[in-house]
This record gives structure tokens, C-alpha cells and sequence, in this order.
């Protein structure tokens, strides 16, 4: 049921107007039928919402190694993150450092930093 937010030109008052259908609602618009519930007036003005739009995901299962690789010098720590999760689900991984590691890649923390705090770092002795 599509709902559209308006602001009452008359008393300021900002309503939020239900319809059944988008028909209905193109009808009432056409005919200028779309009334303040609060003081009956017609001068509405049309709000317009925040619409969010998801970004695509990517499908890490149906990459090539090439494009994994690519993900892994891309620099991008959350991307590699999200390509750890959701690989390592799909392996069966239950690892806690391999959960951990994944987890805050994908806060963002850079690998440098993880790998320094859980002193994996090989220091060439």
C-alpha cells in the first residue's frame, strides 16, 4: 500500500496520506483531492523521502582466483573481509582467529594493524 508524505501549506503540519493502490493515488492527484487531515486544506506540498539503494553485492563463490586476487590487492580491507565471511561460511570454518581476523577486517581495521595485534607478523628471525 503506497503512503506519501506531505506538508499542510495551510497549518504546517507535516501527514502522511495511505492509498490502496497507485492507481488511487495517481486519481487523486489528477483530480487534487489530497486533503489535510488536520485542518481540510488542499495546499499540500509533496515530500520527498530519503531513499536508500542498496549496492550490489558481489558473488566471492563465482569468482576466479585472478578476481580474488584482485579483491586482496585492491587495498579494500572490508571488501576482503566480506570475501573471508563469505567464503570461509561456505567452507565450514570455525577457526575463531580466522573468525576474528574476518570480523574486523570488515570493520575496517587494516590487516597490518590485525596482523600486529595477534603477532602473526613474521619478523624474518
Amino acid at each position: 500500500m503506497p503512503s506519501y508524505d506531505y506538508r499542510c501549506n495551510s497549518c504546517g503540519r507535516k501527514i502522511n496520506l495511505f492509498y490502496k493502490s497507485y492507481k488511487d493515488y495517481d486519481a487523486a492527484t489528477a483530480a487534487g483531492t489530497h486533503t489535510c487531515p488536520h485542518c481540510g486544506s488542499r495546499q499540500l506540498t509533496r515530500l520527498i523521502s530519503r531513499v536508500a539503494i542498496p549496492k550490489p553485492g558481489r558473488d566471492y563463490k563465482q569468482m576466479s582466483s585472478n578476481e580474488m586476487l584482485s579483491v586482496m590487492e585492491g587495498g579494500n580491507s572490508r571488501e576482503v573481509g566480506e570475501m573471508f565471511h563469505e567464503l570461509g561460511a561456505d567452507q565450514g570454518i570455525t577457526d575463531p582467529a580466522f573468525g576474528e581476523i574476518t570480523e574486523r577486517l570488515r570493520g575496517g581495521d587494516s590487516p597490518e594493524a590485525i596482523e600486529r595485534d595477534l603477532g602473526t607478523s613474521d619478523s624474518g628471525e
